[in-house]
């Protein structure tokens, strides 16, 4: 058995006809009866190109190359459909490549290919193609193959005399379709696969789908190109009519650069992806532009409006990525506590990534000052990878402060929405509405009313500004309000959804103050490590008696404060390091401002502890009465709103009707006056909260029994002596543990609110729930009450009025007795 090599070196290989040297071609399919010039340089192909010449009368296989970039190709590297082609003329040029003239003649496929040191050979089969010249369908074929052939090449730069009239005067169908073939600007595996074809009719068929695409295309370019040309007359027309009216302008005064800016406008115009209705309206303001006198007031106010409109970020949005986890692990980075809050907030994003839309309600972040509403909100809006803008409305009291100013007048400008739009250059940020309840009402119009539209997702989609004059989409703005209550119109309200924030735990401000606000302030002061030490005792008792808030601000102020004479110390003594505890804290932060203690030192016999809730957080609402000589008027002081002077009336009225169960003569009510009192006079106070205060204040001054001075109470109170609920019991709870309150009265409608109450503010208070007065005097007075008895003589007299002269003295006291 011979091998491969054997073959090559016997003396019969000549005498083989079946095999033939292969010549691998570059970016090029050759196909039957095609005379095509070929420029070789490769080494393998140069020796191919020798042995056909020497030894197989010049007759070489033609065959491409799978991938023309590959400059050593292997067996696998090409094809195994080729024609034989006939050298007919070899020119050697001067870089030493050979331009060969070849002849294709035969179709052929390689049944095996053979590589000689480099040169290959192929053993191979002839194929015939078969086409029924007679079938009136393959006459059919040609036809429409010559007349689209002759078409497209009208229109492609394949445009060439002699081949038309080859292709038109071709009788032959198989060298038909083999010119048109080779002369189609397919790319090479396309062209492989059409020689590859053994049904004709299926050769004809893809050759002219292909030449109907391509006639489809060059129609559809005319088009393109005479809507082209009838625009560019139009363009040269107004160009000549625009170049006139500048001549006539510069006649007139007119500078060029005036011009060159509105050209500019017109090309940001056209980049700009503007709506339809924006579009035409800067348009229609660009011509009246160019109408006018440059220097002129009103085209400044045009020049302006257009590039405000222009300035504003017409559909571009930074990518939202609402990721869960991160956003509860910045929650969770920025903020100590909140747990409720926070929970909230990511159960809004959830829905939100789920539905990605926003249509929910607006969130309302409601606390008292110092809680971290600001915080949350930039929180959000990195959790959320939006752009942060805070918009402050503390103060505002005009209506065009929201929408905006008509264009006409002097001085008009954009409201803050498309002002915070246009800063921060996207149209899907968060917007902050600060202080939305410090909005007021002025002769201007009412500002929370233009807040509707912004802040209501059926409308926010069309805003229109005043300035703007043309819609603008919101509807993808993420809006977060903040204020310190809900005191907002109803139909604020309405459009969104409270989240309350309340006041800090002292152990909450404690861990605030170590993860947050020690190392910021110690960073922000440039103080180095293990300078200055504040230890938990210190920051205890900075809490304690340097701060009474719901937040954390002023505490971040005594801390500052302190760090800022700790670090003076430093720098003009010897001293290196300083610890800041509770023995040397009035060293820092100076003498104590509240006392251990702020509920007294004794109980007092009109005097009691009531619960308040303002902005700030809970207080303690002190109560006190006295008795004076007097002819039984009641008098309430310390600037009390109405709903506080009425509540004090019910209390005053139940405790009358019940006077004789509370141990109280009636003579009492004759002779004396009772003045309540609520100190901090300056500071305005509302609310039915302090009813039952007010009661036992009243009770006790009446019975002379004192209030003892650990116990703290908030609750409405009827006419019936019934307790009514209340509003704010975290916070009030929280002052009730700051100002060292041991027992708490809380209405017991509000028994079910404990559960929201921290374990650590319900182990600090003995919290006691009741539903009537007579509960509450039962815990609250130091004494028990000792009802009057039937046999009083003023009860008597009472039940006899004929022994009461007309000055409500006792006409005879025996027969009082008597009776």
């Amino acid at each position: 058995m011979h091998t491969d090599q054997d073959l090559f070196n016997s003396k019969e290989f000549k005498e083989l006809p079946d095999l033939l040297p292969v010549l691998p071609l570059r970016d090029e399919v050759v196909f039957p009866g095609i005379l095509v010039p070929l420029y070789v340089g490769r080494e393998k192909s140069l020796r191919a190109i020798d042995f056909a010449t020497n030894s197989t009368d010049s007759q070489i296989l033609l065959v491409a190359q799978k991938d023309a970039a590959i400059e050593d190709p292997k067996l696998d590297d090409i094809y195994k459909v080729g024609v034989i082609g006939n050298i007919i003329q070899i020119l050697k040029l001067t870089d030493g490549t050979l331009k060969l003239l070849v002849e294709s003649h035969q179709k052929v496929k390689v049944n095996k290919y053979i590589d000689n040191e480099g040169t290959f050979f192929c053993e191979y089969t002839v194929i015939e193609d078969q086409l029924d010249s007679d079938d009136v369908e393959v006459e059919a074929l040609a036809r429409s193959v010559k007349n689209d052939f002759e078409y497209f090449s009208k229109f492609t730069r394949r445009s060439n005399p002699n081949l038309h009239s080859n292709i038109l005067a071709t009788q032959n169908h198989l060298k038909l379709l083999d010119l048109v073939c080779y002369h189609l600007p397919n790319l090479v595996e396309e062209k492989q696969r059409l020689l590859e074809i053994e049904d004709q009719k299926v050769r004809f068929l893809e050759i002219l789908t292909y030449l109907q695409k391509e006639i489809s295309l060059i129609d559809a370019e005319h088009k393109i190109k005479a809507r082209v040309k009838k625009q560019m007359e139009k363009t040269q027309r107004e160009y000549y009519l625009n170049e006139q009216m500048k001549a006539i302008q510069q006649e007139l005064g007119e500078v060029d650069d005036v011009r060159n800016d509105i050209k500019l406008l017109e090309q940001q115009i056209e980049n700009t992806p503007l709506s339809k209705e924006a579009r035409e309206k800067l348009t229609g303001e660009i011509k009246k532009l160019k109408m006018m006198n440059a220097m002129s007031a009103e085209a400044s106010v045009i020049r302006n409006y257009i590039e405000l409109i222009l300035s504003l970020p017409w559909g571009k949005f930074t990518k939202n990525k609402i990721d869960l986890n991160k956003a509860e692990k910045t929650l969770d980075s920025d903020h100590y506590g909140l747990e409720k809050v926070k929970e909230r907030i990511l159960e809004y994003l959830a829905v939100q990534k789920r539905t990605n839309s926003l249509k929910s309600p607006i969130i309302c972040l409601v606390g008292p000052p110092g809680v971290g509403k600001t915080s949350l909100a930039k929180s959000i809006a990195e959790a959320t990878n939006r752009n942060y803008v805070r918009i402050s409305l503390g103060g505002v009291r005009d209506e065009a402060e929201i929408r905006g100013h008509r264009k006409t007048y002097v001085g008009a400008m954009p409201g803050k929405v498309i002002n915070s739009i246009k800063k921060v250059k996207s149209a899907n940020p968060l917007i902050l509405l600060d202080e939305i309840d410090k909005m007021g009402m002025g002769f201007r119009g009412d500002p929370t009313s233009a807040l509707l539209e912004v802040l209501d997702p059926a409308q926010n989609a069309t805003f229109v500004d005043h300035y703007v004059e043309v819609e603008f989409d919101l509807s993808k703005v993420m809006f977060v309000a903040t204020a310190d209550s809900t005191n907002l119109p109803r139909h604020l309200l309405d459009r969104m959804e409270i989240i309350r924030l309340s006041g800090y735990t002292e152990i909450e401000k404690l861990e605030i103050a170590q993860l947050h606000l020690i190392p910021k302030l110690l960073k922000d002061h440039g103080i180095k490590k293990d300078e200055v030490t504040i230890t938990e005792d210190a920051v205890l008792e900075l809490i304690r008696s340097y701060t009474r808030e719901a937040g954390v601000r002023n505490l971040e102020r005594e801390l500052a404060k302190a760090i800022r004479k700790s670090l003076r110390k430093i720098m003009t003594s010897d001293i290196k390091s300083i610890v800041i505890s509770k023995d040397n804290i009035e060293d820092f932060a100076g003498v104590k401002k509240f006392l251990s203690t702020e509920a007294g030192k004794e109980s007092r016999v009109g005097l009691t502890n009531g619960l308040a809730y303002t902005e700030a957080g809970g207080e303690l609402l002190y109560i006190e009465a006295v008795k004076i000589p007097g002819k039984g008027n009641v008098k309430v002081t310390g600037k009390l709103g109405e709903v506080m002077q009425e509540s004090a009336q019910a209390a005053v009225s139940y405790v009358k009707s019940k006077a004789k169960e509370f141990g109280i003569l009636p003579s009492i009510y004759q002779n004396y006056d009772v003045h309540i009192h609520v100190p901090e006079g300056a500071t305005p106070k509302d609310g039915p909260a302090a009813g039952i205060a007010l009661a036992t204040t009243i009770v006790s001054v009446l019975t002379n029994i004192p209030v003892r001075k650990d116990v703290a109470m908030t609750g409405e109170i009827t006419l019936s002596g019934r307790v009514l609920a209340i509003g704010g019991l975290k916070e009030k709870l929280l002052a009730a543990t700051r100002s060292g309150i041991t027992t708490a009265i809380i209405p017991e409608e509000n028994k079910k609110d404990l559960a929201e109450i921290p374990d650590v503010i319900k182990n600090a208070l003995d919290i006691i729930p009741v539903s009537h007065l007579n509960d509450v005097l039962e815990v609250a007075l130091t004494k028990k009450i000792v009802p009057i008895a039937d046999d009083h003589p003023e009860i008597i007299a009472i039940n006899n009025p004929k022994l009461i002269t007309s000055d409500n003295k006792f006409n005879d006291r025996d027969e009082v007795k008597r009776h």
